[in-house]
């Protein structure tokens, strides 16, 4: 689990880096809600080191939920996991939260392809 969570969490991490500097440079109104200090932390905040940590965290989950519910194939994985885990989330925070319906759906894009790229790893390690 752990192994299979830790390359899942690279992979994550790398991908992710990716898809938000191109999410950036198409949809820049995305990027300028990411500068808005009164939701998010500044990048000079030492805590925003910890959100490097995420991909690996969220990954070891999910090779615990692989473990559990023994999907057929990545795709199926990732929809189980937007459905219960995704869809429900964004809906709070786009409720509770001061963000864009476009963050909301970026959000959820980038998640599911996430939970896909973990579904990815996890068929390939069983």
């Amino acid at each position: 689990m752990w192994k299979k969570g830790l390359l899942a969490g690279f992979l994550i991490l790398i991908v992710g880096l990716g898809l938000n500097w191109i999410i950036g440079m198409l949809i820049p109104e995305v990027q300028n809600e990411y500068q808005n200090t009164s939701i998010f932390r500044p990048w000079q905040d030492p805590l925003m080191l910890v959100y490097f940590a995420y991909p690996f965290v969220l990954a070891v989950a999910l090779s615990f939920l692989w473990d559990k519910i023994k999907a057929k194939n990545a795709l199926e994985f990732a929809k189980l996991f937007f459905i219960v885990a995704t869809v429900p989330g964004m809906f709070i925070t786009y409720t509770s939260m001061q963000i864009s319906l476009l963050m909301i759906i970026v959000w959820s894009v980038v998640g599911f392809i996430e939970a896909y790229i973990a579904g990815l790893v996890f068929t390939r390690l069983k």
